[in-house]
């Protein structure tokens, strides 16, 4: 089914709740596994309703956030997601409680179960106001983003549309870029605390009626981590400190003598070569017809997943305006189909972006026969592999975006994916700060991402701007309001993809065949467990962790970056 021929309606939560009700009777009732089964699975097409007709109002939304009968649609499930939640929990309880649960394992992995246990801890009833202005704060947030109009050299953009100036060759052009764009979050800056504050008070609130401390375990839990716990990722951080740090500051001086300044400065950081970053050589259609003739020739299954995106109207990819920032994948599970958001903007991001999010929709392609909600994504951590990874397994077809510009993106590629890691560091660092002090300051808050970056970013400069030098950088992290600790789960996945990469160069047929499995396994298994799957190293394990990061620096190390300038 196209996504324009989904017909949107308002699920009815009474009678949502109703229906699971009589089938958690039905589950409590049956004198056999076979009857408890197919209770579950009328549970799991009753849910694939709700939550498909949730993800087409969010989409659409996001598509066009002046769109006022979506914008009603998104706060009818802002106000009662949570409502929802409660009816699957108890759907959570009956199952873990199940005097067949060994027969139920064998038909729906023991994943679910553990995923079922963490994710009870997380909800009770008494806090279902809690999660309603949680969700309307988080829409808050996107709608204000959404909503800036710079004005720049005559022109109106959007925060999107602004991403080519700040990558101009012309240093006066990106100054002025970066600084029109960091008007809008200084115009905004008391908003943007107010929203974070309230984040912050609403989720220790939380935490602390579910009986915790503070947020942090709960945002892990929230996150369905059953296999690594905060000690890990402290230690996973310390070893970017250490080991990529350095590597990030010679990165930055490389290019600072590549671009010929006596100062690098935060706003000459996106500009990798003074001829210029690589960047796409058509149109957003001609991409699209690129990335088919890619994906055919990567593999049969690719092929055929990316046609069926096409065909069925499942991308919406070009910048416009009042559209959300950023991109994501989700999945209409009612339909079974993948669907990709992003924001293309004549930049050589429209081609990371696109195999990114490519990477998550063919996984859910791939697993979208397992049938249950819970296995459709893997958790984040996992699921990012795929995003990652299909980064480097199409660099092969490289030279059809870019032409004569192909070593130069691949160079920024992996480079930059190097640079990412400090800083996906500092943004979990932050955040741990953030929630193990819930009554601190708005501006104790930006001392805290200050301390993260003096830590992790040391070569980042900010020259004389007052309010990032205040630390008010973190303002446009999408992902620290919205999405509390899932920010790391991209640096664990960078050190799988960068295996993946290096594998792929080796023997591309045996990588792709990693891949393909992975993918398969959907959600079905932990992250650590997938990794196995996958015939990775875990990015926890510091042997793994430094041979990686190693290999990347020598492929870096041997390019001779002056003459891509």
């Amino acid at each position: 089914m196209r996504f324009s021929e989904i017909k949107y309606v308002r699920p009815d939560l009474s009678e949502v709740k109703a229906g699971m009700e009589a089938l958690l009777d039905g589950m409590k009732m049956a004198d056999s596994a076979e009857k408890q089964i197919d209770q579950v699975e009328n549970i799991y097409k009753l849910r694939a309703r709700f939550e498909t007709m949730s993800n087409v109002a969010s989409i659409r939304h996001t598509i066009d956030t002046t769109d006022t009968f979506y914008e009603e649609e998104q706060r009818y499930f802002d106000l009662n997601y949570p409502i929802y939640q409660d009816a699957v929990n108890a759907f959570y309880k009956v199952l873990i409680a199940s005097p067949y649960r060994s027969k139920l394992e064998d038909r729906f992995g023991k994943q679910l179960f553990n995923l079922a246990a963490v994710t009870i801890n997380t909800f009770r009833p008494e806090i279902i106001g809690d999660l309603q202005r949680e969700n309307e704060l988080s829409t808050e947030y996107t709608d204000l983003l959404a909503s800036a109009k710079i004005e720049f050299r005559g022109e109106t953009y959007n925060l999107s549309g602004m991403m080519p100036f700040k990558l101009s060759t012309d240093r006066q052009t990106r100054k002025e870029a970066h600084a029109k764009t960091d008007e809008f979050f200084v115009k905004n800056e008391a908003t943007l605390d107010r929203i974070y504050d309230d984040l912050v008070k609403v989720r220790h609130r939380l935490a602390v009626k579910l009986g915790y401390e503070n947020f942090i375990p709960v945002g892990y839990m929230r996150m369905c981590r059953t296999d690594y716990d905060s000690v890990m990722v402290a230690k996973f951080r310390k070893q970017v400190e250490e080991k990529i740090v350095p590597i990030a500051s010679a990165l930055r001086e490389r290019q600072r003598k590549r671009l010929g300044l006596e100062t690098l400065y935060y706003y000459d950081e996106p500009l990798d070569f003074n001829s210029g970053n690589a960047k796409p050589q058509g149109s957003p259609e001609w991409i699209i017809s690129n990335a088919q003739k890619m994906y055919s020739e990567l593999s049969p299954e690719t092929g055929e997943f990316f046609r069926f995106m096409q065909e069925n109207e499942l991308m919406d990819l070009v910048n416009k305006p009042n559209k959300a920032g950023g991109g994501y994948c989700t999945f209409l599970s009612e339909t079974r189909s993948p669907f990709i958001f992003s924001n293309f903007n004549g930049t050589s991001h429209d081609i990371d972006v696109l195999t990114h999010e490519a990477g998550h929709a063919f996984q859910t392609y791939c697993s979208r026969e397992l049938g249950i909600d819970e296995y459709f994504f893997p958790t984040s951590e996992a699921a990012e592999i795929h995003s990652m990874s299909m980064e480097f397994l199409t660099w092969p077809w490289m030279n059809l975006f870019f032409n004569g510009e192909t070593e130069k993106y691949k160079f920024a590629h992996l480079s930059n994916s190097v640079l990412f890691l400090p800083y996906g560091v500092a943004v979990d660092e932050f955040q741990h700060l953030v929630y193990g002090n819930p009554d601190a300051t708005p501006a104790e808050r930006k001392l805290f991402w200050k301390q993260a970056e003096k830590k992790y970013l040391p070569h980042r400069n900010f020259e004389g701007n007052d309010y990032l030098q205040r630390g008010g950088y973190w303002h446009r992290q999408a992902h620290i309001f919205k999405h509390p600790f899932y920010y790391i789960d991209y640096t664990l996945a960078q050190i799988c993809a960068f295996q993946f990469w290096k594998r792929s160069m080796e023997n591309r047929e045996a990588a792709f065949s990693d891949y393909l499995r992975l993918c398969k396994e959907g959600g079905s298994k932990s992250f650590l467990q997938l990794v196995r799957v996958a015939n990775l190293q875990s990015p926890f394990e510091e042997s793994a962790f430094v041979e990686t990061v190693a290999t990347v620096n020598q492929w870096l190390a041997q390019i001779n970056d002056e003459q891509l300038n």
